[in-house]
């Protein structure tokens, strides 16, 4: 064989080990794309979920949604923005690039995030605003609590046990977001009809007990024994408040919240709040995950499911306690089955406590 021709075959074994090698990558590339889209390399269904706190709130909820996960062969990437709006923007632009197969937000802000949101849209990945809305009409989905509904439920609440007369603070969630939003006009509906109810002080504690710590020890200063009760939009900082008046030596001032949480119920419980709204985040949240799992799979859903919480009091507090703390174990067991039967139903808060009726 020339040295022509031994050169001329090496040059032919080269080019086309280059052009399997190549289409070799490709291929790989193309695969792990695709993948990506939907499904993990476990082929689990990836869902991103960024949230705005780990909130007591969020860390139940947390609970509730890796419980349907598991049960359901989904993959869960989850991101805390710890309040700061860029940071959840950012948090949904990582997951975009990705390639999830879909979105669970729980807002920091209902004013933000309109280009995820629309990039979300072009690129083919459901996007569901869970517990806290987003002011953009290109959700996929939309499930939420009626924070209508639970302001007013709770000052109700608080203006039978003041008689319809009294001084009142307000401790406000992080103002601008839509639970904030939407309590705060529950709150006023109800203050409306009781003219003799005055309000001393309104403000944001953020949703957080050591937030609320702080700003009712100002209060406490300002206005001492005039304060007659607090109304807080939610347990956290309504505890907060509780922990207060006892540092300043003041017992027996009613307090009202939201969530259900363990140490709201307990609050409850004890008489030191005289009530709450169940706002169980591992009910509600695993119902925002099952919305949007059957979006990406394209099944037949309700995108816009209303929570309607009930009234929690002495009268019904240990079932919604079983449920939350000390029958835990049991009530995560069947919650995937709870879940699915609530959307058949479309009442996604039912759960069995004493008062509320399954449709």
């Amino acid at each position: 064989m020339s040295t022509e021709q031994k050169v001329s075959d090496r040059m032919r074994l080269t080019t086309t080990f280059v052009a399997i090698a190549s289409a070799t990558v490709l291929g790989l590339g193309l695969t792990a794309c695709g993948a990506g889209d939907t499904e993990s390399q476990s082929g689990k269904t990836r869902i991103g979920v960024t949230v705005y706190d780990m909130s007591s709130f969020i860390t139940a909820g947390k609970e509730g949604m890796d419980q349907y996960a598991k049960d359901n062969n989904i993959e869960l990437l989850w991101n805390s923005a710890n309040g700061d709006v860029s940071t959840q923007a950012s948090q949904v632009d990582s997951l975009i690039n990705q390639g999830v197969a879909g979105i669970i937000i729980v807002p920091i802000q209902a004013d933000s995030l309109g280009p995820q949101v629309q990039t979300a849209k072009a690129k083919g990945i459901p996007l569901v605003a869970v517990n806290a809305a987003l002011n953009n009409k290109d959700v996929a989905g939309n499930v939420q609590p009626d924070d209508v509904a639970a302001g007013a439920q709770e000052m109700q609440m608080m203006a039978d046990k003041l008689g319809g007369k009294g001084n009142i603070v307000v401790l406000q969630g992080p103002l601008g977001q839509s639970g904030e939003i939407d309590r705060t006009k529950g709150i006023e509906q109800v203050l409306a009809k009781y003219p003799n109810i005055k309000v001393l002080a309104r403000d944001t504690a953020n949703w957080k007990r050591d937030e609320a710590v702080n700003k009712m020890k100002n209060w406490i200063s300002g206005f001492g024994p005039q304060i007659d009760a607090v109304v807080s939009e939610n347990d956290d900082m309504g505890l907060g408040a509780l922990q207060a008046l006892k540092e300043s030596g003041r017992t027996g001032v009613p307090i009202v919240g939201i969530d259900g949480i363990e140490d709201g119920l307990n609050a409850v419980k004890s008489g030191e709040f005289i009530g709450t709204s169940l706002q169980n985040g591992t009910v509600e949240l695993s119902a925002g995950l099952a919305v949007t799992d059957a979006l990406i799979k394209k099944q037949q859903v309700n995108t816009a499911p209303v929570y309607i919480m009930p009234a929690i009091t002495k009268d019904n507090v240990d079932v919604a306690y079983q449920h939350v703390v000390s029958d835990r174990a049991k009530f995560l067991s069947g919650l995937s089955a709870l879940t699915a039967a609530n959307l058949k139903t479309g009442d996604i808060a039912y759960e069995g406590i004493p008062g509320q009726k399954q449709p």
